[in-house]
């Protein structure tokens, strides 16, 4: 479908990729990985033909379509989010337009036996039958249930799109995209703007998808469950690999292994040719053996390996003091903008120690909840922190606050305190800031690097209470895994915001889930709470059928008899979710008791503890026959 021959694009400073070549077929799942910098999105935009390529061409089948999802969307329209796609199929929208046409000329018509009349119904036939092939009568009803499955309301599919922030014109376009079925898909960080249901409910379409799908993404798991093949674009060549991402991380550093061995043979050999030649040169009887070794020289192609420098990056977030039992207490809390209450009346108390994720979709409140917790918006009800809390507080938007007319050093070295200071530069070179990194402009750092040094601001204001707001934007894989190998180890508490279902998974103690305006409680793995979730939200998803049917009088019979048992299914569905409810609020409570409780005195608190364990049991026997009901509707 895709042939890439000897294409290659350089800039200034050297080439980004060249000399490559390569085929993608229909079918195809590729995940397209590299350093920051090395050229991934560059490579997209030639695939999309937004970019012309430097050398080398790029073959498609003539009429091949492409859908390209960019980081950079820019959408400027007054239509609504629904006709935004509705009106997105030039081809489609000609058929409607024509089918309209022709059958309003033909109620006034009245020379049915002439020649025009007869070819206007030899048009209509083909037209209906060109509308049905491309399926035009379900266009709607696709249009509706891939915005739905994207996270978008039934009220904001009638809202107009420049209403939308980015991230959700973002997801309008990648709804425009998947609705129109292209033979190639192009998805440069897709999840960015995601959230965890929405991610999910993505993977589930692609892997359905018969088209080539090629991603750039920095979601580990996102790539493993979607991804067949993985193309890596390395020292301006791209590897290939026929495996997910996570298979190909662990054959390509076998590899990289092999070849630092082989690369330092080689410089031993080398150094030793080199020796030889000066020993050599001066003498006239050994002039011509000499010049033999200079000439092989020349010729050996040397050996080059791409260092894992994020390897050296080591991050832990250092303790301030202890603090007391408890280091949060929220008492009816509750925010509105104007009309729209965000949440409200929600009553919890932090535990010392507790490691918390909140979830729910975009736009629910979660970065709200963080702001009202650390002060710093208008709010209904008592925040209050516990003895000693010192909290720091990772914003959504931390890497843009930086000033970008400081320098890397000035940065860390404004707010660093202490005996700190010596040891500023040491610091920054974990953070992978070293050499004349550090004198750099914050203005011409990648997001990547912003997101970094932001971090190391972080790792400069010790505390024992971290607030995160999605920490790891902007961050690749490896660099993700090394914060979260922080947080492991982190001995305070701490609430994070994040899509990235990889870095929560074994993270997390404890799930807050923002839903119907309060803060609900999970005591769920974060797969059980995924599954849960899922589950709840694919029974949202569906969309009426606005095809008409007839009906005989013998089908009126089974349909009857259809209707009636889905109905007592969705009755032992409603009594299962009002246990699952019951049960949950009771864990809730005990949740609440058992972090009350003094373990000091020696007193094992069976019975509670028997008892809540009791209750998670019931919680999972309930969740599994309320699946095993939904598998029946």
């Amino acid at each position: 479908m895709i042939n890439l021959e000897k294409l290659g694009y350089f800039l200034p400073q050297g080439h980004l990729f060249q000399n490559v070549n390569l085929q993608i077929n229909s079918g195809d799942k590729v995940g397209l990985v590299g350093k920051n910098g090395a050229g991934k999105s560059t490579l997209l935009k030639i695939l999309s033909g937004k970019l012309k390529a430097s050398e080398g061409f790029v073959h498609l089948p003539k009429g091949t379509e492409i859908g390209y999802l960019t980081q950079d969307i820019k959408i400027d329209t007054e239509k609504n989010v629904f006709d935004f796609l509705n009106y997105s199929n030039e081809r489609l929208n000609f058929i409607r337009t024509r089918l309209e046409d022709i059958n309003s000329e033909l109620v006034i018509r009245t020379d049915y036996e002439s020649d025009s009349y007869l070819e206007m119904l030899n048009e209509l036939s083909d037209l209906n039958y060109e509308f049905q092939v491309i399926d035009g009568f379900q266009w709607e009803e696709k249009i509706t249930s891939t915005l739905l499955g994207l996270g978008f309301t039934q009220d904001d599919m009638q809202k107009s799109l420049n209403t939308f922030s980015g991230g959700w014109k973002m997801r309008a376009e990648l709804a425009r995209i998947l609705v129109n079925e292209p033979d190639i898909i192009l998805l440069d960080e897709p999840t960015n703007h995601l959230d965890i249901i929405s991610i999910g409910w993505l993977e589930t379409y692609l892997q359905k998808f018969d088209g080539a799908v090629i991603i750039i993404s920095h979601d580990r798991l996102f790539l493993d469950n979607v991804t067949k093949r993985t193309l890596e674009i390395s020292l301006a060549k791209v590897f290939d690999f026929p495996y997910a991402y996570s298979k190909y991380k662990e054959v390509r550093a076998e590899e990289l292994d092999r070849l630092g061995q082989a690369k330092k043979q080689q410089e031993k050999e080398i150094k030793q040719t080199e020796l030889l030649i000066n020993k050599f040169r001066a003498k006239s009887s050994k002039a011509s053996f000499a010049q033999s070794l200079i000439k092989k020289l020349e010729k050996t192609e040397r050996i080059e390996v791409e260092s894992d420098s994020v390897a050296k990056m080591k991050l832990t977030f250092p303790l301030s003091v202890h603090p007391g039992k408890w280091v949060l207490e929220l008492e009816g809390l509750g925010k509105s903008y104007g009309e729209k209450k965000l949440f409200k009346e929600i009553g919890i108390t932090v535990g010392r120690g507790e490691k918390i994720a909140l979830l729910g979709p975009n736009g629910v409140g979660k970065s709200t909840l963080l702001k009202a917790i650390m002060k710093e918006i208008d709010y209904t009800g008592i925040v209050a922190y516990g003895h000693n809390v010192n909290v720091t507080y990772f914003a959504q938007d931390q890497a843009e606050k930086l000033d970008v007319s400081k320098t890397v050093f000035d940065t860390v070295d404004d707010i660093a305190k202490g005996e700190m200071r010596k040891d500023l530069r040491s610091i920054l070179g974990t953070f992978l800031f070293s050499g004349e990194d550090v004198d750099k402009k914050v203005s011409v750092l990648s997001g990547g690097e912003r997101t970094r040094l932001a971090l190391c601001q972080l790792l400069l204001s010790p505390s024992n209470f971290l607030i995160l707001d999605e920490p790891t934007n902007h961050l690749d894989i490896q660099s993700k895994d090394v914060l979260k190998k922080a947080l492991q180890s982190y001995q305070g508490t701490f609430v994070v915001v994040s899509h990235d279902r990889e870095f929560l998974d074994g993270l997390t103690n404890r799930i807050w889930d923002i839903e119907n305006q309060g803060l609900k409680i999970h005591h769920f793995s974060l797969k059980e709470y995924l599954d849960y979730k899922m589950n709840k939200s694919s029974s949202t998803i569906k969309v009426e059928k606005k095809e008409t049917k007839v009906i005989t009088k013998e089908k009126e019979v089974v349909i009857q008899k259809k209707t009636e048992a889905h109905k007592k299914i969705e009755k032992e569905l409603k009594r299962i979710e009002e246990k699952i409810s019951t049960v949950e609020q009771e864990i809730e409570e005990q949740t609440i008791s058992i972090g009350q409780l003094d373990f000091s005195t020696g007193e094992t608190h069976s019975d509670i503890l028997t008892s809540f364990e009791l209750k998670k049991t019931v919680l999972s026997i309930l969740m599994s026959e309320w699946e095993e009901k939904m598998g029946e509707l």
